[in-house]
């Protein structure tokens, strides 16, 4: 472990980065604890334990509503856009077109992505405003149309500003910059977390926290087991006449992991259940007699653990399957052993090939897909046991907090690499 840590601060590309990732999320705090006029946060508190959405909206949004700060929506509109350009990809063929086109495809879809997060922002933000103008806590103290207009401009500005932070992070390649952000709002509410949880305690919970605490651990252990796993396809590169002597001949693997998403299935899953909540809190109070019992089965719904627990489950295997998908082209990997003189033994080049990776990340994908969903549905089991809801959130965050770690030990690990550096 140490001859680690000397290796990373002796390459001062990977020290640099580090050091510029800590004093970004130092900026990011900073602007967290910025509150915007005209919020009463007593009225807010309030109004947080006893909305439960909001308690995963915070934990989305890196950890800002429940301060409302200049911050507020952290980064949930840029995670909106992105993965409504990735579902786009799949259905429109020109994106998908666009996608394929490499480094500069990517650039194409980032600054559409950044486009459409402003819409998203403008959206969001006035939604938001408008939830906590309709509480019954008044948490807004001053609701006429110029404040109203100033809060949605100032969070959007937010929202931007933190979409910013978060791509400069992911240039220095020390992990992604949006989970990152989400990964330090998530360790900065941990002493608040800890001391609520303090405060409501009773020996009556004891076993709840003992099971939640196991629970923790093996989710962490489980995590990391299944993040490391892969499977090693060998590949035999064809010996070629160079001259007077030979070429190639040499022999290789191809490393398929079983989890090659990290932890966006686990925020997509949480960002695809947070929208209809979101849109039945606002609509609860409508004038329109259907439309406000609609919203209000929608919330009672969502509300239901075992509802929830199965449609968790059911979208983080389905967006296990989509992002690999996504990041994962059969059809260019056969193409690019082809062109290099490299085949799988037994398996003829070309398109045989193709179909032989896609059936092996298929069933790769299932085993991952199926236990990423269920380590992510295990908490809420703990809370149907224990009662309490934190458990729920508690849970959901261990999951992104490992898998964060786990996602930027790989990109420090594969720069020392580069540099010849045995980080074992």
């Amino acid at each position: 472990m140490w001859e680690k840590i000397q290796a990373i601060w002796r390459v001062k590309e990977v020290r640099n980065g580090l050091l510029f990732v800590g004093a970004m999320m130092v900026v990011f705090r900073f602007a967290a604890h910025v509150p915007l006029p005209g919020i009463d946060l007593i009225a807010l508190e309030r109004y947080f334990q006893a909305n439960q959405v909001l308690g995963l909206l915070n934990l989305f949004s890196g950890g800002t509503i429940r301060t409302f700060a200049i911050v507020a929506l952290g980064v949930a509109p840029y995670i909106t856009a992105s993965i409504i350009l990735q579902v786009l990809g799949m259905i429109v063929p020109s994106i998908q077109e666009i996608q394929k086109d490499g480094e500069a495809g990517q650039r194409r879809i980032n600054q559409w992505t950044r486009l459409l997060t402003v819409p998203f922002a403008i959206f969001q933000s006035f939604g938001l405003i408008q939830l906590l103008r309709q509480s019954q806590f008044q948490v807004l103290t001053k609701t006429d149309p110029l404040h109203i207009a100033t809060l949605v401009a100032t969070v959007t500005a937010g929202t931007i500003f933190l979409m910013w932070l978060g791509e400069l992070m992911s240039e220095k390649k020390v992990g992604n910059g949006v989970s990152l952000i989400i990964f330090a709002g998530i360790l900065a509410s941990l002493p608040q977390n800890i001391t609520q949880l303090y405060s409501v305690y009773d020996s009556s919970q004891l076993v709840s926290y003992v099971v939640f605490a196991v629970i923790a651990v093996v989710t962490v252990f489980a995590v990391v087991f299944i993040t490391e796993g892969q499977r090693n396809i060998p590949v035999q590169y064809a010996r070629a006449m160079r001259g007077s002597g030979q070429t190639g001949g040499s022999s290789s693997s191809l490393p398929l992991r079983v989890n090659m998403t990290g932890v966006i299935p686990i925020i997509f899953a949480i960002s695809m259940l947070l929208f209809p909540s979101l849109v039945a809190q606002f609509f609860q109070n409508a004038t329109t007699p259907w439309i406000a019992e609609g919203a209000k089965w929608v919330i009672r719904i969502l509300q239901n653990q075992t509802v929830y627990g199965v449609l968790y489950f059911a979208m983080v295997v389905v967006f296990t399957f989509f992002y690999t998908s996504v990041v994962f082209h059969p059809d260019q990997i056969a193409e690019n052993l082809q062109k290099q003189g490299g085949f799988i033994l037994g398996i003829r080049p070309g398109k045989p090939t193709a179909d032989y990776l896609e059936s092996v990340i298929y069933r790769l994908n299932l085993v991952g897909a199926l236990f990423l969903g269920s380590i992510a549905v295990l908490p809420i089991i703990a809370q149907g046991a224990g009662g309490s809801r934190a458990l729920a959130v508690g849970g959901t965050s261990l999951l992104i907090v490992v898998s964060v770690i786990i996602e930027s030990v790989k990109q420090i690990e594969a720069q020392l690499t580069m540099r010849n550096y045995d980080t074992y």
